[in-house]
């Protein structure tokens, strides 16, 4: 089996070849812009249709014929048939009902993520120990390396965050999927708020909150930043602040779903999860003019809550590690969850009277409420799995 991982390093570039990230960031940033307004214009004319990435990459070449664009000519060719090829799958996954995914939208500087790929690596880059060769005029650049690149580099991303440049290498490996080591260890996960996850055994991973830890200092120096004048130094010295510190939250975030992930990965064959909508879920309250919403500074408050634990990254962590280690994720309908008895099947909002306590209004059962939503997903779990003919011996 192939497969492909990624490697992340933070990226130590000197004055000239941050300039000239920069340009070859807004060459492929126009690009962008420009492709996507002809789509919308293709997309509201003909219904349903936008062009693909074959008539896209004719476009760049036109452009650069153009004397207002002429400065395209500057640009490396691969880094802005990259960003098109980019536009191409967003237009797809848009299209896809499946995933649900968000129309793509223009690209704004300084508010957008600024990236360039370098595909064929072999061919045009070159990697000596902690440095990289990239071309488009970059030149030699040193990287943190904290830990050895396995596999065949496919490619590579350079990004700008959190006010520091990333080099991103994909690497191609060849691997025979792995046997799990415990393969009848099946468990039941259903998140919350109060605790990151809750267990079908009973046991539960505490939440890590790390907006919350640092919503007061990220408040300030938000505050200082919108009393600075805009593009002055002090102004530049307090958006670096505040990203810092989003850089920190996101960063704590990761790393405790990281550690977290890879432990249930490794402890059990599958995991049986909810098919939660968190988009659907985390959406304002607020309404409109003619249709105020209720309960608005609540569901503000809880949207925070719901974002801060970080469940779409945790899903998808779990899935793709459950892949590399021979396990399986199984996502099962969300809905009563914690409403209905495992023991004797009763649904109703009688059961869960309270956030924590769960008492069956029909045979007394009595469990804490969370747990009980982690042995309801398991068992739905267990219950499409018997209908595929495969069930645990154990769970």
């Amino acid at each position: 089996m192939k497969l492909r991982k990624a490697f992340k390093f933070r990226l130590d570039v000197n004055a000239e070849q941050q300039a000239r990230l920069r340009v070859l960031c807004g060459h492929a940033r126009f690009v962008w812009n420009q492709a996507l307004a002809r789509c919308n214009e293709a997309y509201a004319t003909e219904g349903e249709y936008v062009p693909r990435y074959e008539s896209m990459s004719k476009w760049i070449t036109a452009w650069k014929r153009e004397e207002d664009k002429a400065f395209l000519t500057e640009a490396y060719t691969d880094n802005l048939q990259q960003k098109l090829k980019d536009l191409d799958s967003a237009w797809r996954r848009y299209f896809d009902p499946k995933l649900k995914a968000d129309r793509p939208c223009f690209k704004k500087k300084g508010r957008s993520r600024d990236s360039v790929r370098f595909v064929n690596f072999n061919k045009y880059c070159q990697l000596n120990g902690r440095r990289v060769k990239l071309p488009a005029g970059i030149g030699w650049c040193k990287f943190r390396k904290s830990r050895d690149i396995t596999g065949l580099i496919k490619n590579c991303t350079l990004s700008f965050s959190q006010g520091h440049w990333w080099i991103s290498y994909q690497a191609e490996q060849d691997i025979t999927p792995p046997a799990h080591p415990a393969p009848d260890h099946w468990v039941g996960i259903d998140v919350g708020i109060a605790q990151l996850a809750t267990l079908s055994d009973g046991s539960s991973i505490a939440a890590i909150n790390s907006f919350r830890q640092h919503e007061q200092a990220l408040a300030r120096a938000q505050r200082q930043l919108s009393r600075k004048v805009r593009f002055s130094s002090n102004w530049h010295k307090a958006k670096a602040r505040v990203q810092r510190l989003q850089g920190r939250i996101a960063n704590v975030r990761q790393d405790y779903l990281h550690k977290t992930s890879t432990t249930l990965c490794q402890n059990h064959a599958m995991l049986v999860i909810e098919d939660l909508q968190v988009k659907n879920m985390s959406a304002s309250a607020k309404g409109s003019v003619e249709s105020p919403g209720k309960h608005v500074r609540a569901k503000s408050g809880l949207n925070t809550s719901i974002l801060d634990q970080g469940w779409g990254e945790f899903r998808r962590q779990l899935e793709y590690k459950s892949l590399w280690m021979g396990g399986e994720v199984l996502a099962v309908p969300a809905h009563h969850t914690s409403q209905t008895c495992p023991e004797c099947g009763k649904v109703s909002p009688l059961n869960r009277l309270t956030q924590s306590a769960f008492v069956c209004i029909d045979c007394g059962y009595e469990n804490n409420a969370d747990v009980v939503g982690g042995l309801n997903i398991l068992a739905r779990g267990i219950e499409i799995r018997e209908r595929a003919g495969r069930r645990p011996d154990r769970l």
